[in-house]
């Protein structure tokens, strides 16, 4: 999910360019509190996605927090203090907890920024939107993985999930929610990159984010992308910021794109891509993604990490770094959430960019990319390895002053 509040510019650009924020931070420090906390709130789910990081099950699992626990999680995450972080719930399906509404409006009378993350189920009726509105949720993030049906579905196992998932976001615009789009990015999805942006930009989001798949729980039987395709991945996405807003998650390396963009944009340069880009370059044109109404400004990637400004509760308590990330730092049935976020070794440990090994510790845009924890620990066991989707060999952007400049004033 995104912020629904505005952030401080951090990174000012070269001398003789407009101001603009090029990467954007929490405004409170990550050490102390988080700036996003996902709780599961359940693993039943009917669908049976390629990909999915918690293997759903149909029915709800026996030891899931109840009602009270959720309430006790929730008093937790507000003894972080103000500004609250933002609470997203998620699954599985949420919307198959009956007591879903109660929970949203027990967040919010916290003073939480409560959002929701269903499936594209028919329990994404405008009837439990409108409760969960009601309640007091401000957003609603859905995934689509293909721009038909037919690709969509096949994705996420369940024929009518594209149509319900479509009637399901049409109806939260109309309500006033805030809607985010997620779409994994596999090798399933890469070819169909553009017609997915062109799709979400017709019918409107706050957001698209382009998940950059990490091995874990059936996306390990997936096949795995080249650095090269995620990389031209990243600097479309970049591209497609003119038309959409747009994010990633777990592709943390965006952020390196940003900057360098920023800098050779500013010199007339054009980074040297690979045929991936080329194509969906020329299928978003065709598609006419770039004309029309432009954004006048980019939204900026959020410097925020996995258990650097992120932390996931799982539906029995345990506490992990990411939702990708399957190592736990205690559960909060046995310890408060401000204590584990703050003080676990595991979660101390991933906010030191110098602990970092390989390509990324040595990597000179390591304090604001730092790569995807759970990807190196995916494909290593070993969460501070290089992450090995990453393209980009340090010390080779040629254009040091102005990124030393950049990164600088990003750490301040």
């Amino acid at each position: 999910m995104t912020d629904p509040v505005p952030d401080r510019p951090v990174t000012p650009p070269p001398a003789g360019r407009p101001a603009r924020t090029v990467v954007r931070r929490p405004r409170h420090a990550v050490a102390e509190r988080p700036f996003i906390v996902i709780w599961e709130a359940t693993r039943a789910c009917p669908l049976a996605c390629l990909h999915c990081r918690a293997e759903a099950q149909t029915a709800r699992h026996p030891q899931e927090l109840d009602g009270a626990d959720a309430r006790r999680v929730m008093d937790q995450v507000a003894a972080f203090g103000r500004p609250s972080p933002l609470f997203v719930i998620t699954g599985g399906d949420p919307f198959q907890r009956a007591d879903l509404p109660d929970l949203v409006r027990y967040g919010t009378s916290l003073g939480l920024r409560v959002a929701v993350s269903p499936s594209g189920t028919p329990t994404l009726s405008r009837a439990n939107l409108t409760a969960v509105r009601d309640a007091g949720a401000v957003a609603l993030s859905l995934s689509l993985d293909g721009s038909t049906a037919e690709r969509h579905d096949t994705f996420r196992g369940v024929p009518g999930v594209y149509d319900w998932t479509l009637d399901g976001w049409r109806a939260a615009r109309a309500l006033g929610l805030k809607v985010q789009i997620n779409t994994t990015v596999s090798r399933y999805s890469l070819e169909d990159l553009a017609d997915i942006a062109a799709l979400v930009r017709r019918e409107g989001a706050m957001l698209w984010s382009g998940f950059v798949l990490v091995p874990t729980g059936r996306g390990e039987r997936m096949d795995q992308l080249t650095p090269d395709e995620v990389e031209d991945v990243l600097h479309f996405l970049y591209d497609c910021g003119t038309a959409l807003a747009t994010k990633t998650t777990e592709g943390h390396h965006f952020r390196r794109v940003a900057l360098q963009r920023t800098i050779l944009d500013a010199r007339g340069e054009r980074p040297v891509l690979g045929p991936l880009y080329g194509r969906l370059r020329e299928r978003a044109e065709a598609l006419g993604l770039f004309e029309g109404e432009r954004r006048a400004v980019r939204r900026a990637p959020m410097d925020v990490s996995s258990g650097r400004g992120f932390v996931f509760i799982s539906h029995t308590g345990e506490v992990h770094p990411s939702g990708f990330l399957p190592l736990s730092a205690g559960s909060v049935r046995e310890r408060p959430l401000v204590e584990i976020y703050r003080e676990s070794p595991l979660f101390v440990s991933l906010r030191d960019p110098g602990l970092l090994r390989g390509k990324c510790g040595a990597c000179e845009f390591k304090t604001v990319c730092g790569g995807s924890r759970s990807r190196a620990y995916g494909f290593t066991r070993d969460v501070l390895e290089a992450d090995p989707y990453c393209a980009y060999e340090p010390g080779t952007f040629p254009h040091r002053a102005e990124l030393r400049a950049l990164t600088e004033s990003t750490m301040r």
